[in-house]
């Protein structure tokens, strides 16, 4: 089975999201393999050889289940994206025309080091929702192992030495499986299973993770697309599929609608937990592999590395050679780009937003509907000592007592110890989307003074707090 064009085109506008999560954390700054950070490589998504991974907390397998609507007898696109560990070692030519293994080769523009390139490897296949039917799908894969010679040449072309990329074989298996759901509407739970299936086995007592790494499937994630019908998302689905979703199981991966904003005919299924429809920003001006860093503080950072360390670097990592040629190249207008951006903004005057901004006294500021608080003109632009708003009745400002009680869906699990302290309110804060902020330290907190020095406080929104008295 294979892939039409038009599924593969379907998945083309979530490749770039899906190409980030495949190489994060492939190489981090300062992008050299001398790095201690680098030592220790791919963080995410790696599924170890059976024999491997339960002695040493790591998996063989990757579970995804999520829900469908297939149209009639729609086609399920699938793609198995993964990366194939490739050791690379280097030698240096000898005047008898031998060459010996060595831990550095000095070049002009570069010095070559040992280090593990990751090869981008994929498994794809189709079939309608009837084949999922039952027992399901089930497809083998295989990787062969192989074995690369690549000369190396001076700037006057004299052979100097080589690199020698040797990689494992992987074995794996992807299997697929589609049940209906009792409900009101034709929906079927999709079950998607990677496993790596590799018969290697550590030497007794061995604990060399390096040996298992060039027989795993690394940042394994898949890519699912449905030629006509729709998935449901799993963080927000209709309230009629709520219990259907909650009895999905997802196994070290998630699965998230992907492709364009209000579609839902692909979905991305990650290591790293995503939101629906994730994108790669745009002022974004290439890739930095670096673990979700800021794009700008790479780019600095790097321009900055001293010509050793950029010459290990391009050493390094094809892909880390292309990241210092990107930051010692990227013009003033494109690094201004990654400082900051407004993606949208909307008065906080919005008549449909809570809470309502009260009536203010005499020394308290103004909001008033014709200009949004944001805007430079005003002469009563937002003051978060001085602003209060609206709670039970009640206007909370600075120095106002609440009761937090912390909602569930945008808490963290710090902020649940917290329920039903009492807190003294800082400030009120204002963001560009209209959101209302609330900046508290917590009563009894020994730090408080410290937080309140430094201004680092804790935010709680207005609906998350209760006033304890009238400011």
């Amino acid at each position: 089975m294979t892939t039409t064009t038009e599924q593969t085109a379907r998945f083309a506008a979530a490749r770039q999201v899906a190409d980030a999560v495949l190489f994060e954390g492939y190489v981090l700054y300062p992008y050299r393999a001398s790095a201690a950070k680098n030592r220790m490589r791919w963080q995410f998504g790696v599924l170890v050889p059976p024999a491997w991974g339960p002695a040493h907390d790591e998996h063989a397998h990757q579970q995804t289940e999520i829900l469908m609507e297939p149209r009639g007898e729609a086609d399920l696109a699938v793609e198995l994206r993964f990366l194939h560990a490739q050791r690379r070692t280097v030698q240096q030519a000898r005047d008898d025309g031998t060459f010996t293994e060595v831990a550095e080769l000095h070049l002009d523009d570069r010095v070559l080091v040992p280090w593990d390139e990751g090869i981008e490897e994929r498994v794809e296949l189709s079939a309608t929702t009837a084949e999922l039917a039952g027992e399901g799908i089930t497809l083998p894969f295989r990787r062969p192992a192989r074995e690369e010679t690549e000369t190396v040449t001076d700037a006057q072309g004299r052979t100097v030495g080589r690199l020698v990329r040797r990689t494992e074989e992987v074995l794996g298996v992807v299997r697929l499986r589609a049940t209906e759901v009792p409900g009101p509407y034709r929906v079927f739970k999709l079950t998607a299973i990677v496993e790596n299936a590799s018969p290697w086995k550590p030497e007794p007592g061995s604990d060399d993770r390096d040996a298992a790494l060039p027989r795993s499937l690394v940042a394994a994630h898949l890519m699912l697309g449905l030629s006509g019908g729709s998935f449901l998302s799993m963080t927000d689905p209709p309230e009629w599929a709520r219990a259907a979703v909650a009895g999905c199981v997802n196994r070290h991966t998630w699965p998230v609608l992907a492709g364009e904003p209000g579609r839902a005919d692909v979905v991305l299924s990650s290591p790293i937990i995503l939101e629906d429809h994730p994108a790669i920003a745009p002022e974004s001006a290439g890739a930095m592999y670096d673990s979700t860093e800021i794009d700008e503080i790479l780019a600095l950072r790097t321009a900055a590395l001293t010509d050793r360390e950029k010459r290990e670097a391009r050493g390094t990592d094809p892909r880390a050679a292309a990241v210092i040629d990107l930051a010692d190249s990227m013009p003033p207008e494109v690094l201004e780009r990654l400082h900051g951006a407004v993606r949208s903004l909307r008065e906080i005057t919005d008549p449909d937003r809570p809470p309502e901004i009260s009536e203010p006294a005499d020394d308290e500021a103004v909001f008033k509907p014709d200009t949004p608080w944001w805007d430079p003109a005003r002469a009563d632009t937002a003051d978060p000592a001085r602003d209060r708003i609206l709670i039970d009745g009640i206007r909370v400002g600075a120095g106002s007592r609440v009761l937090l009680r912390p909602g569930l869906r945008r808490t963290d699990a710090q902020d649940l110890f917290l329920r039903g302290r009492a807190a003294q309110v800082e400030a009120v804060l204002h963001d560009v989307d209209g959101g209302v902020h609330l900046a508290v330290t917590v009563e009894g907190d020994p730090g408080a003074d410290i937080r309140r020095e430094q201004g680092r406080f804790l935010y709680f929104q207005p609906d998350e707090v209760t006033p304890l008295e009238d400011a």
